[in-house]
């Protein structure tokens, strides 16, 4: 197994942005928030959710959707990307609120939150308990919560031949990027280690061949 090869946390230039926003995510995305949606199991949910690097805002208007009673903090520490979120979830904006900050060190709103997700954040922390102590941290009691990300492949050449297969009419730029969060990833073994570390009963599963998906509830 190759070694982790990180990438820088922020995703800041605008072209990358773009790039980004505006490529096809439907599968990967969709099947995040129908995960979500089953581990939840509550279609009439009215209480809060955070999204943790929410990126261009389309987890968080497939999660609006998904849960119309439902209102959510949307972060990310990227300015760019939160300037795009603005346009993007604006049809919907009395229920989105888009916060700009960096973890652990941005404010919410409000202490805690009923569900916490987060998608394609982790492999961009060069710190992973960034994550699962905001986690801690801003979960209340019985709190759902669901995270996704990439997995880190064996070797560079499954990396390229990932990258080939789910992005080849991509844009360069993308197909560059997709293929450094291929190397910045972990691994089943290293998110298992990390969980046990931040003492956070979390359940992982492998859902495809590039990604993973990490559900619990807080006691």
């Amino acid at each position: 197994m190759m070694d982790r090869q990180m990438e820088p946390e922020l995703m800041d230039d605008p072209a990358q942005v773009k790039a980004y926003a505006e490529a096809d995510f439907e599968i990967p995305h969709q099947q995040f928030i129908d995960r979500l949606r089953e581990f939840v199991a509550e279609p009439g949910f009215a209480g809060a959710a955070l999204d943790l690097g929410c990126g261009p805002g389309d987890i968080c208007v497939r999660f609006a959707k998904a849960f119309p009673f439902s209102t959510i903090d949307a972060v990310d520490g990227s300015e760019a990307m939160i300037e795009y979120a603005e346009t993007f979830t604006a049809p919907i904006k009395d229920r989105i609120r888009l916060i700009h900050g960096r973890l652990p060190f941005v404010i919410l709103p409000q202490q805690s939150y009923a569900i916490i997700l987060s998608n394609s954040l982790l492999h961009h922390l060069p710190d992973p308990q960034v994550l699962w102590r905001t986690i801690k941290k801003t979960a209340r009691p019985g709190a759902r919560v669901a995270v996704m990300d990439l997995l880190r492949p064996a070797s560079r050449k499954t990396a390229e031949a990932l990258v080939e297969t789910y992005a080849s009419q991509e844009a360069e730029l993308l197909r560059r990027d997709f293929y450094h969060s291929l190397l910045a990833a972990f691994t089943l073994e290293e998110i298992e280690e990390q969980l046990k570390k931040s003492e956070l009963p979390l359940h992982i599963e492998q859902i495809s061949d590039r990604h993973v998906f990490i559900k619990g509830i807080i006691p």
